[in-house]
């Protein structure tokens, strides 16, 4: 498997720009669910299982077609020569809406989000995906790639372009020098595969967000009414 892929424009404006409007304006944007090197950041995350993806989408209707490029075999492909057999296929997913403001940065680390809850020691992500949302016109930003204490990739953010990167990566993100309220924000996706034991320690979908109990309301109030059928 490749340690990095990247795609520019990968999305329409008719998939992208719903999308990244729905994330940024959520109710469920708060203050971090994260540790350690994103204490400066904001948003809120997902943790979820095939069985759960449809509590996702009822959330966020938007993700659908991002979820449908960059889950399971597409993102893996994406990594994988095409002489290659496909590594293991991703069965448990860590969604993170990522907010980061001017100045900030995101401390050099691995995922392993869902190492505790599955009981894996060791584990880490087969691979990371990420969506930036929102770039702004300002210096700095970009994400650094380690393998091991090696320097491998410096990038550039770009407002749509999708990267998966192999998820034993140390990774961090550099400030950038924006005005006050301006905002990098992209969509992190950890993509886990769990044998059955482990998976089955996960919740099918569990919404982690600390924007209180008033945004939980609106974002209640915000989708759309089930339709039900009489007999």
């Amino acid at each position: 498997m490749r340690l990095l892929a990247v795609r520019r424009n990968s999305f329409s404006p008719a998939d992208f720009v719903p999308l990244r409007d729905a994330l940024l304006a959520s109710p469920l944007v708060g203050a971090t669910t994260l540790d350690g090197p994103f204490e400066a950041s904001r948003g809120f995350a997902v943790t979820f299982t095939a069985a759960g993806r449809s509590a996702l989408l009822e959330r966020v209707p938007r993700l659908g077609p991002y979820l449908d490029a960059v889950l399971e075999k597409p993102a893996l492909r994406a990594m994988t020569p095409w002489f290659t057999r496909l590594g293991p296929v991703p069965n448990a997913w860590y969604l993170n809406v990522l907010l980061v403001p001017p100045g900030a940065t995101v401390g050099r680390h691995v995922d392993a989000t869902l190492r505790a809850p599955a009981g894996v020691e060791g584990a880490v992500p087969e691979l990371v995906s990420v969506l930036y949302l929102k770039v702004p016109e300002a210096p700095g930003g970009e994400l650094r790639l380690w393998a091991g204490d090696e320097l491998y990739a410096e990038l550039a953010p770009e407002e749509g372009m999708v990267l998966h990167f192999r998820g034993n990566l140390g990774h961090e993100v550099l400030a950038f020098e924006g005005a006050p309220g301006a905002l990098r924000a992209s969509l992190v996706i950890e993509q886990y595969h769990f044998h059955q034991a482990a998976l089955a320690r996960l919740p099918d979908f569990k919404l982690d967000s600390r924007a209180g109990f008033e945004a939980r309301l609106r974002e209640h109030a915000a989708r759309p009414p089930r339709s039900f059928e009489l007999d």
